[in-house]
């Protein structure tokens, strides 16, 4: 069952138009993968979503219309997003920067609890919830990052480049928590992802963007398969 529909997505910086009518679809529970080289419009559909730019065409949300809502509605209907860069609020503390990611929540108790669950994901930050987040480590950051999201108890979480910058042993940590996280809570996830190979075993399905359009969808498995993405991204 869809949770996220796209269609006919167009977005623009001032004149410059970045997405040409751009579809898809992201289902409950399941993890979807957005593909494509650097300027592709990866980044700035994860923007649109938001509503943090001009859009023109539809996006439903669990059935219902967001695309001329304002951001701070969006984020309360449970969209969380993990921005490329981090966002991490440097002058602040680990647990200072997780609190603020439940601002938009009421439910002070539960809040406590869901910072020992977030905790549990990842006990390094814990160690560290009284340190400053800008002497954060780049992984610990990006850690910061995703367990912000978190403390929203969204139904759909969009992360943008999260394997940008690290080690490989840190995106292989990050990403088995990430499954985790799916597996025990039944969490979607859009992933832009420049590392294809991780994004494809990681995801269900995957759309492969080129200059603002969907080129080519399918099941992970079938981009795994096909000759046009083994070459350009996955290198064999």
């Amino acid at each position: 069952m869809a949770l996220l529909e796209v269609s006919g997505l167009h977005a623009a910086y001032g004149d410059v138009r970045v997405l040409h009518g751009i579809s898809f679809v992201t289902e409950k529970s399941s993890v979807t993968a957005l593909l494509g080289a650097n300027g592709a419009g990866k980044t700035t559909t994860l923007r649109a979503i938001c509503a943090m730019l001009k859009t023109e065409g539809e996006i439903r949300f669990d059935g219902v219309r967001i695309e001329r809502r304002a951001t701070e509605d969006i984020v309360r209907l449970g969209i969380a997003h993990v921005p490329d860069g981090r966002g991490t609020f440097a002058n602040l503390t680990t647990e200072e920067n997780l609190r603020l990611g439940a601002y938009t929540r009421k439910d002070r108790p539960a809040v406590e609890s869901d910072l020992e669950r977030v905790f549990g994901y990842f006990p390094r930050l814990k160690e560290r919830r009284r340190q400053q987040a800008g002497t954060l480590s780049g992984g610990e950051q990006q850690m910061l990052a995703v367990s912000r999201a978190l403390m929203l108890r969204p139904k759909l979480m969009l992360l943008d480049e999260p394997s940008f910058g690290l080690a490989p042993l840190l995106v292989r940590e990050l990403f088995a928590i990430l499954r985790e996280i799916k597996a025990r809570e039944g969490m979607s996830m859009l992933l832009v992802e420049q590392n294809a190979a991780i994004a494809l075993e990681f995801a269900e399905r995957a759309y492969l963007i080129e200059t603002g359009r969907v080129v080519l969808s399918g099941s992970a498995e079938e981009l795994k398969r096909d000759d046009a993405v083994r070459r350009a991204y996955l290198g064999y």
